[in-house]
């Protein structure tokens, strides 16, 4: 067959993958390849038989037939009968849970409720010791495989049938039965699993288990931390605007373009708050002179220092000695905030006298790497959703807000107590917080994003920056033990313990995806247990914790989506997170770039090199492993088996990281952010249109405007937007002109023209309310699906990167070879 299509084996071997995996190509990349031609052809022609859309593969409809609701497309080819035999036990199973009577069930739950949380504190306490006492018996009594089945059946039914339960209760009711199916794993593993024979399957045997308890206790912590979110409102202000506090805003900026931080500055001047009581500041640490003028053209102050010591803590501490408002508000130099953010920071300083500090979320209206390479912007939750989706809100309860560093307010007098912001940790926010805490003030999250930034534009960036933050997180664990000292309450050390216990996940993470090949490579035995037996213990703790994740973090983290995450940080957290353990003295700030560009798409080598070495380690082992299951140890094929497919499951998610390291372009200086607001066009012969933006950006605008519009492209227009009852109107010229789609671009700006565009745009009271509208909550078998597509991408991708490379390899070394080539017969002439 390779010989009729006129390809290689390997290219044969590509080919049979786009026709039986990938959608068809491209018509520009059919036109290029015959042979995708011809696999195109066929796929269309599988397509139109098994009676599924063109851009389907066999693989997408048997998804559809065995995981999609009866009334997805049956092929004519395919029997009725057969059909629903295939189908009949999911939907038995699916109509039975859907019978279920949820509310029915969430009435008993919340009657039940105050009769297992009562007032008296010594009969709670004894219903909390007896809940205990019940849990470790199911934890620790031994069962045969038949009730083992069983049970893990009857916790996996439980979280299901939770886990549709609107009640508010429900979550707590699926922590437990996750609590106990992994609590229960973990004690089987420790006590019925471990009886290796051999010094090297001992320590791999004890590595894995450590690595498995520092997962369960970081489970059980995020458990304890996000049961129970508090979700704070906005507190009212006082009727007199002159009994509202002064306001210092800070913008602390190093080496950012004034681009960047022009816009900043402008929504803090225009911020909803009496001009008296509201002052503006940029920090400059660069000592620009650019900065100097551009602060006094629009009327804000501007601070220097004669050193950077410290970094941003000490450029913010020197910033202390220079103003003196009750109260300081931060923004990173490209965090621009909404008008409203004081309006709704401010009221709980007020409510609350001993509120030291209230954190807001940090949004992002550009995409990080992992969204931009992968594609999946504004359509899966970025990595940091998680924590300022669910885990701000549950510190909150507790009293344990974290500060951020930006889109915060802090009060002067207990900041000036505690000596200012830390300057101790490269993580000076999160121990400024921890300071406030054992002093006793109280801080508070507002799960309102009120400003929005860039996201770091590279893979290197992003890994630099979760670097610093990883030392950091590690640096006060090593000096300042939440577990240690006075002040805190057990939940507070809790919270803060998990937020830096967190940041050790490289090693366990590491192991993880290295543990099988122990065996696949050198018959290292590390889990003594029968492959059936060791199924019906990870399963329930897997599913069950997945279940309760999903329904607790699903709107800000999908399902596996924390596994590429770790996989792509581990190598790089690892060996600094380990040295300040060691040496917490280590390390310095570091600057998260902002504001770049990526003209040209591009794999990054360096970055990837653990990952790529990883791959090739798991894929040699899977290939040991065929070996193994039909030659060498086909006598315990369900040990190589069960080896395999975790070895598989690791190739899965290294798929994935390849994907994230493939650095897509990015070549706006300004970022296009969808939006709708409503607008009116004034054209050139006195027309006037009104019509809505579809996005915006610094630099012009996306309209969508009424079919037939007469406007030619370059003709130069007027847009008109507005905020409140005020409306701005701002020169612009057409670029682009596609049935209804018209694009602008803003010409002949004034810097009043820069400060009412801001205000009209990034600073809307409500410009990032309903960013995630649209975005479907989590669904863990769908989540599955995004992780294999993402794999496979990687993987298909891959190929072309390393070809390039190794003709730069051969063009970088040919040269050098040639004169080495050169000199040797120069020396064999001439001896």
């Amino acid at each position: 067959m390779a010989q009729e299509l006129g390809v290689d084996q390997a290219r044969l071997g590509l080919w049979l993958w786009r026709l039986f995996v990938l959608p068809p190509a491209s018509p520009e990349q059919l036109a290029a390849d015959p042979v995708r031609r011809i696999g195109a052809w066929l796929g269309l022609q599988l397509a139109q038989r098994l009676a599924v859309p063109a851009h389907a593969t066999p693989a997408i409809w048997l998804w559809r037939l065995l995981v999609l609701p009866a009334d997805a497309p049956r092929p004519p080819w395919l029997p009725r009968w057969l059909s629903t035999c295939l189908r009949w036990p999911l939907d038995t199973f699916w109509r039975a849970i859907d019978a279920i009577n949820y509310p029915l069930l969430d009435r008993g739950l919340q009657t039940l409720t105050p009769v297992l949380r009562p007032t008296n504190r010594y009969l709670r306490r004894a219903l909390l010791l007896l809940a205990i006492a019940g849990a470790w018996l199911v934890i620790s009594t031994p069962l045969s495989a038949g009730e083992q089945a069983s049970l893990a059946l009857i916790l996996w039914l439980s979280a299901l049938i939770a886990s549709r339960m609107p009640s508010e209760h429900a979550p707590l009711l699926m922590i437990a039965l996750s609590v106990v199916a992994s609590t229960r794993y973990l004690w089987w593993r420790l006590t019925e699993t471990m009886a290796v024979e051999g010094l090297v399957d001992h320590v791999c045997a004890w590595l894995l288990l450590c690595a498995e308890g520092y997962a369960w206790l970081i489970l059980l912590l995020g458990f304890m931390q996000t049961a129970m979110p508090l979700r704070r409102e906005p507190a009212p202000l006082p009727a007199d605007p002159r009994d509202w506090p002064v306001v210092d805003v800070f913008i602390p900026s190093y080496n950012e373009p004034l681009r960047v931080v022009k816009p900043t500055v402008l929504a803090a001047l225009g911020l909803d708050w009496p001009s008296d009581k509201l002052n503006v500041y940029i920090l400059d640490d660069g000592r620009r002179s650019e900065f100097r003028d551009f602060a006094a053209e629009v009327g804000c102050g501007y601070i220097i220092r004669p050193d950077n010591f410290h970094a941003k803590a000490g450029n913010l501490n020197h910033a202390l000695t220079k103003t003196n408002g009750e109260l300081i508000a931060i923004f990173d130099c490209d965090h621009i905030p909404t008008r409203s953010f004081l309006q709704m920071a401010v009221g709980w300083f007020v409510q609350d006298k001993k509120c030291a500090m209230l954190q807001t979320p940090h949004h992002f209206f550009s995409p990080d790497p992992f969204e931009r390479n992968l594609g999946t912007f504004r359509e899966v939750p970025n990595e940091g959703e998680l924590f300022y989706g669910v885990i701000q809100d549950g510190n909150d309860l507790w009293n344990a807000t974290f500060f951020c560093g930006s889109c915060a307010v802090i009060r002067r007098g207990p900041l000036l107590e505690v000596g200012g912001i830390a300057v101790e940790t490269v993580t000076e926010d999160a121990h400024t917080a921890l300071k406030l805490h054992r002093l006793g003030y109280t801080t508070a999250y507002l799960n309102l994003p009120q400003a929005a930034g860039l996201a770091t534009e590279s893979l290197s960036g992003h890994i630099g920056q979760r670097i610093r933050w990883a030392r950091g997180m590690a640096q006060i664990f090593r000096i300042d033990n939440p577990f240690l000292g006075r002040g805190l309450h057990w939940m507070q050390r809790v919270c803060y313990a998990n937020a830096m216990l967190h940041f050790f996940y490289g090693i366990p993470r590491l192991i993880f995806l290295t543990a099988p090949l122990a065996y696949l490579f050198f018959e290292v035995h590390i889990i003594v247990a029968m492959t059936t037996t060791l199924a019906l213990y990870v399963l329930p703790h897997v599913m069950v914790a997945n279940l309760t994740n999903s329904r607790i973090q699903g709107e800000h983290r999908h399902s596996f989506w924390s596994e590429i995450y770790e996989a792509v940080l581990a190598w790089y957290i690892m060996r600094p997170t380990t040295l300040a353990l060691l040496n917490p003295g280590l390390g310095k700030f570091n600057v998260t770039a902002k504001g770049g560009m990526i003209e040209q798409e591009y794999f990054d080598w360096t970055i990837s090199k653990p990952y790529l070495w990883l791959l090739l380690l798991n894929m040699a082992g899977f290939a040991l492993g065929v070996v193994r299951l039909f030659w060498w140890n086909s006598f315990e094929a369900d040990t190589v088996l069960l080896n395999m497919i975790w070895t598989g499951v690791n190739l899965v998610i290294l798929g994935a990281t390849l994907g994230v390291a493939m650095e897509a372009r990015q070549v706006r200086v300004a970022h296009r952010i969808r939006m709708r607001l409503d607008a009116v066009l004034r054209l050139g012969d006195g027309r006037t249109v009104h019509c809505h933006t579809d996005d915006f950006s610094e630099g012009g605008l996306g309209l969508t405007v009424p079919e037939g519009l007469d406007i030619a492209e370059q003709a130069p227009v007027d847009v008109a937007l507005s905020r409140g009852d005020r409306e701005f109107s701002f020169p612009a010229r057409v670029v682009m002109h596609r049935g209804s789609r018209l694009g602008l671009r803003f010409e002949r700006f004034t810097l009043q023209d820069d400060a009412n565009l801001v205000q009209c745009t990034f600073g809307r009271a409500d410009a990032w309310v309903r960013w995630a509208e649209h975005r479907a909550p989590d669904r863990p078998l769908a989540a599955l699906a995004e992780i294999l597509r993402f794999s496979a991408q990687g993987y298909r991708r891959f190929p072309r990167f390393l070809l390039e490379h190794l003709r730069q390899l051969r063009r970088q070394w040919q040269p050098q070879l040639r004169d080495h080539y050169h000199a040797l017969l120069d020396r064999l002439f001439h001896a």
